[in-house]
């Protein structure tokens, strides 16, 4: 598969999407959901998040050819486009907490609607 290292994806437009936001983003999803629903921190979230961004960067190297922390001589990328993974999974991980944790209080604090 030819490299195409675009600023948000290493391989391929088709390959960012699939692993990284389909994928990854499923599981991001589940790591908010969990997280509000156990009442847990924006710490534990993130950290979370880091574990599954691992993961991310494992698959898109060894499904697709792209790079990963080792060997060094390819730390730099992987961790440039790491860091891209991480922002997009922590963006679907917020959005998934803020869902529940808004359905969450609805349901607790309901006598406090206006009107």
């Amino acid at each position: 598969m030819e490299n195409e290292m675009g600023l948000l994806w290493e391989v391929s437009i088709v390959e960012f999407l699939f692993v990284t936001v389909i994928l990854g983003g499923g599981g991001a999803f589940a790591i908010g959901r969990s997280t509000a629903l156990g009442w847990s921190g924006w710490g534990l979230m993130a950290f979370y998040v880091f574990l599954l961004t691992l993961a991310v960067r494992f698959i898109h190297f060894s499904l697709f050819g792209g790079t990963f922390f080792l060997p060094l001589s390819g730390f730099w990328t992987a961790l440039h486009y790491g860091l891209v993974d991480y922002v997009v999974l922590f963006a679907i991980a917020a959005a998934g907490r803020s869902f529940v944790r808004s359905r969450q209080m609805a349901r607790q604090y309901g006598f406090l609607k206006a009107g």
